[in-house]
């Protein structure tokens, strides 16, 4: 299992309720946050197509093709996922045409989980949010297991939260169970 942090905090709430998650789970992790991801720079319509990019990138993309499934956990950033998370998944259109990954291939299948915390409304204002990590999962056919958001703003909220606390810890036994 991989889990992927998009907070540029350390210890954030989003992290915090992730952790009810990944309780007693084996996992990998890359926070964002230390990583160097360049934005992308679409090249698909260039006669050479995209060119190599020294960054962070590849190290945690031939992470992710290992796992058998990732937790993508993000804070909600005005209604969506933090910018590091989102140049993450920009940069997939960069993998999707990389010879050395197969990447469509090599994540079809994979199982997918996403953790969110925020302020304003979460559970209702991140549903747009939720949808969009549906659709990135199914273009490249990963398997969209569920989603666990939290209400939390200022440090430590999330404890606040004893209900999504009870649906992480529920994720947890999920995963847990299909793992055995």
């Amino acid at each position: 299992m991989l889990a992927i942090y998009g907070s540029s905090r350390e210890n954030g709430n989003s992290e915090k309720l992730a952790s009810y998650v990944l309780k007693d789970i084996n996992h990998s992790a890359f926070h964002l946050r230390e990583m160097i991801i360049k934005p992308i720079t679409d090249q698909r319509h260039d006669e050479h197509g995209f060119q190599p990019v020294k960054d962070d990138f590849d190290s945690i993309i031939e992470a992710f093709l290992k796992a058998d499934a990732v937790v993508f956990v993000t804070p909600l950033y005005w209604y969506g996922m933090s910018g590091s998370m989102k140049d993450f998944f920009d940069r997939w259109s960069q993998a999707l045409r990389d010879e050395r990954y197969s990447f469509k291939e090599n994540a079809k299948g994979k199982k997918a989980y996403v953790v969110v915390a925020g302020g304003d409304s979460p559970k209702l204002k991140a549903l747009p949010l939720i949808q969009q990590f549906h659709y990135i999962f199914g273009f490249v056919g990963m398997e969209f297991e569920g989603y666990v958001i939290g209400e939390a703003n200022a440090p430590d909220d999330i404890v606040k939260d004893t209900k999504a606390i009870r649906e992480a810890e529920v994720m947890n036994d999920m995963i847990k169970h299909k793992n055995r």
